[in-house]
């Protein structure tokens, strides 16, 4: 190969060719008309002798070649976009930086307040893309469309650095007018009663929670599944059913919504939250003050 023939924008076009799978999407990615995209597309198949992608009905499918350059492509362009844009300085005071940050609404609810309000006049002109982390979240992470990925210490992959954000234990959470239920709650009343549990999203791994009883064969009585951790305390109210929650959001939402805290009538092992991000951000200075910013506020 000459590569004098290719030039770093012909990998871009690449790149959001091999991802979205359709010139017109591409060259909306690309802020380019589907004739240059077209364009930029002919002279790739020139340069690899290669058709790259084909049209297969209404879809565009990779080659073989295609889809072994779609991860290398990405991991080049990233480590060049991190070799330029790196400072040797980051100023909270007068950076403009967007933070993009996948999390469960669980980690969001319990930690984001804090760090904005500490952001308020420290960072005030920093801003936040809270995406949740049900679909796919280590792509997000590989191809760098997030600057972290916050997600309980089992599911952490080794590809990327991370670090402990916080350690959270389980508790058991009832309405406190919940009949059935007095001051102390026995493993046979637990797993006789109803329970409310949260699934967020079809991609994602069981929680914790559903993960430790799952394994150790105590089949709860499912009664409503919830979509959101968040979700599961308003759905307690104005019933005798239980549920197992992170205790910070149990306190959270206990008064608001007159919840009674026990004990899990079994011992449990505790969630230790992670945060993670690409290995190309490692010497980010921005990166660096935000995962600051978020252990503060997590402790």
């Amino acid at each position: 190969m000459n590569l004098n023939r290719l030039d770093l924008n012909l990998l871009v076009a690449l790149d959001a060719l091999l991802t979205e799978r359709s010139i017109t999407r591409a060259g909306e990615r690309l802020h380019l008309s589907p004739s240059a995209t077209s364009g930029a597309l002919a002279r790739l198949r020139d340069y690899f002798d290669d058709e790259l992608l084909t049209q297969i009905g209404r879809r565009m499918v990779p080659t073989p070649l295609g889809e072994s350059l779609q991860g290398a492509v990405r991991d080049c362009l990233l480590h060049v976009q991190q070799t330029v844009e790196i400072r040797p300085q980051f100023n909270p005071a007068t950076s403009t930086r967007n933070f993009t940050i996948m999390m469960s609404d669980f980690a969001a609810t319990v930690l984001m307040p804090r760090v904005l309000r500490q952001l308020q006049s420290e960072a005030p002109g920093v801003t936040f893309e809270l995406l949740a982390n049900d679909n796919e979240p280590w792509e997000a992470l590989n191809r760098g469309e997030i600057d972290f990925l916050v997600l309980p210490k089992r599911f952490v992959r080794e590809d990327h650095p991370s670090q402990v954000l916080f350690e959270e234990e389980y508790v058991c959470v009832c309405w406190s007018g919940n009949s059935a239920v007095g001051d102390t709650l026995s493993l046979e009343q637990f797993l006789q009663l109803g329970h409310v549990v949260s699934r967020p999203g079809k991609q994602r791994p069981p929680t914790i929670d559903a993960w430790f009883f799952e394994r150790f064969g105590h089949a709860r009585r499912i009664e409503v599944v919830a979509t959101t951790f968040t979700g599961v305390p308003h759905m307690l109210v104005g019933t005798n059913r239980l549920s197992v929650m992170h205790k910070r959001l149990a306190v959270l939402f206990s008064e608001p919504l007159s919840l009674r805290i026990l004990p899990v009538p079994i011992e449990m092992p505790r969630l230790v939250e992670m945060m993670q991000w690409h290995k190309y951000r490692d010497r980010d200075p921005g990166r660096i003050w935000m995962t600051q910013v978020l252990t503060a506020a997590a402790g």
